[in-house]
C-alpha cells in the first residue's frame, strides 16, 4: 500500500496538479478572508476567530477535492492500466486505501499553511491572544474528518467513468448533497428537520466547531468515509470479475 501512496504523491507533484491545488486553496481563502469585502472578510467581522475560514473552506473543498480525486481510477481506466494495477500483489482494499491516503495527504498539505491564521488572529485580538482555541481546534478536527469524507466520495466516483470530467461532476454533486443538501431538505420538511439534518455533514461539522469532539460526529464522518471506500472496492471487484 505504501508504494501506491508514494506513487500518488509523486504523480501529484510530478505535474502541476499538486502545486495548483495548494496554491488555489490558499489564494482563494486568502482573498476572501483578507482582501475582498464581504461577510467572509475577517477584518470586517469584529471578532478574533476563524469562523469565516471554517464557513468558506468546505465550499472551496467541494470543488477542489473532486478535482484531485477525479483521476484516481478514471485515469487508470482510460490508459488501460487498471487491469495491471489489480494484478499487483496487493488486495483491492490496499489499492483503494493507497489512492485515498495519497489524495488525503495532498489536501492536508494545503490545509497546514492556514495554521498561520491562528497566529495572525491571536495578534489581532483585544487583548492580544484573545482567541477561542477550543472551537478553533475542534473546527480543524471537523475539517479533517470532512476532507476524509469528501476524498472517499471523490475516489469512489472516479471508478464510475473513465471520463475525469464526469467523475468530477458526480463527486461535486455528492459532496454538495451530503454537506448542504440534507440541511436544505430539513427546511422543506420541518416535521423531520432534526432527523434529516443529522444525516448531513454540515450538522456534524458545526457540532465539532463548537470545540467539543462528540463521538457521534466522529462515527458519522468515519462511517461516510468507510461506506464510500467500500463502494469503491465493490466497483473494482465487479470490474475485475
Amino acid at each position: 500500500m505504501k508504494s501506491i501512496v508514494l506513487r500518488e504523491i509523486k504523480s501529484f507533484f510530478g505535474s502541476p496538479i499538486g502545486y495548483l491545488v495548494i496554491a488555489i486553496f490558499l489564494i482563494s481563502n486568502g482573498l476572501f478572508l483578507w482582501v475582498f469585502q464581504g461577510e467572509y472578510n475577517i477584518l470586517n467581522t469584529g471578532f478574533a476567530d476563524l469562523t469565516p475560514f471554517f464557513t468558506l473552506a468546505p465550499w472551496i473543498l467541494t470543488f477542489l477535492i473532486p478535482a484531485v480525486t477525479m483521476r484516481s481510477f478514471s485515469d487508470e481506466k482510460k490508459q488501460g492500466t487498471l487491469e495491471l494495477l489489480l494484478t499487483k500483489p496487493l488486495s483491492i482494499w490496499q489499492i483503494v486505501n493507497g489512492k485515498f491516503i495519497g489524495s488525503l495527504l495532498l489536501i492536508i498539505m494545503a490545509i497546514i499553511p492556514t495554521f498561520i491564521y491562528i497566529k495572525v488572529i491571536s495578534n489581532l485580538g483585544l487583548p492580544e491572544g484573545n482567541i477561542d482555541m477550543g472551537s478553533t481546534i475542534g473546527s480543524y478536527f471537523g475539517l479533517l474528518f470532512l476532507i476524509a469524507a469528501y476524498t472517499a466520495i471523490g475516489v469512489f466516483t472516479s471508478t464510475l467513468s473513465e471520463n475525469q470530467i464526469v467523475a468530477f461532476i458526480i463527486a461535486v454533486f455528492l459532496c454538495f448533497l451530503f454537506y448542504f443538501g440534507f440541511e436544505g431538505l430539513s427546511a422543506i420538511v420541518p416535521s423531520t428537520m432534526s432527523f434529516i439534518s443529522s444525516l448531513g455533514m454540515l450538522n456534524h461539522f458545526k457540532s465539532m466547531s463548537r470545540g467539543v469532539i462528540d463521538t457521534r460526529d466522529v462515527i458519522y464522518f468515519l462511517s461516510i468515509t468507510v461506506l464510500f471506500l467500500s463502494f469503491t472496492v465493490y466497483q473494482l471487484k465487479s470490474f475485475k470479475s
